[in-house]
């Protein structure tokens, strides 16, 4: 199996637009003690153009999920991969090895959305949908408990414990099969 060989994670950073993923990712890429490839997934499908055209009213591209995964396999084998994603449901369950779900508090959302000039019905869907904490539970229903973590981010007290937190992971997961291999 393509885990088995990895000398590396895949994580998943993913959480509601506004929540800090992809600040964590680039965080987590620049400090790690193993390189790890930050891949946002939003900017690959612009770069790639895998998604089948923008919808106007949400401001966002129509995703072709089949397109993304294609693209996406060949990386996984080798490991070394953040996923930065508003979603994870659509990875392969034996492709991950940690999903990070961020989560912040919807009045700080709001506010770091506004920011974004996102507009307000796109602000009220993110907002509901943290309070709804709908990316958690679809982690929950893709992949098994002991893969999830569920990180507040906050602050920059809260991007520094996270980061350093998800490195102990990858210290533990690195130990992991070090002892696995000389079984």
């Amino acid at each position: 199996m393509a885990e088995n060989i990895r000398t590396s994670p895949v994580i998943i950073i993913t959480g509601t637009p506004g929540t800090g993923k992809s600040t964590h990712a680039e965080l987590l890429a620049s400090s790690s003690t193993v390189p790890l490839k930050h891949i946002n997934v939003g900017e690959l499908v612009k770069q790639k153009s895998l998604h089948d055209g923008f919808d106007e009213k949400w401001q966002s591209y129509l995703v072709d999920d089949d397109k993304v995964l294609d693209e996406l396999e060949p990386l996984m084998a080798e490991g070394g991969v953040i996923l930065d994603w508003h979603t994870c449901d659509i990875f392969p369950e034996r492709w991950i090895d940690l999903v990070v779900v961020l989560r912040c508090n919807h009045t700080m959302l709001w506010d770091r959305l506004e920011k974004r000039n996102y507009p307000l019905h796109k602000i009220q869907e993110n907002n509901e949908s943290e309070i709804m904490q709908t990316i958690l539970d679809d982690a929950r229903e893709s992949y098994a408990e002991e893969v999830i973590v569920e990180l507040n981010s906050e602050s920059t007290e809260d991007l520094e414990s996270n980061v350093a937190r998800i490195q102990q992971w990858i210290d533990n997961w690195l130990q992991s099969r070090k002892a696995q291999a000389s079984e």
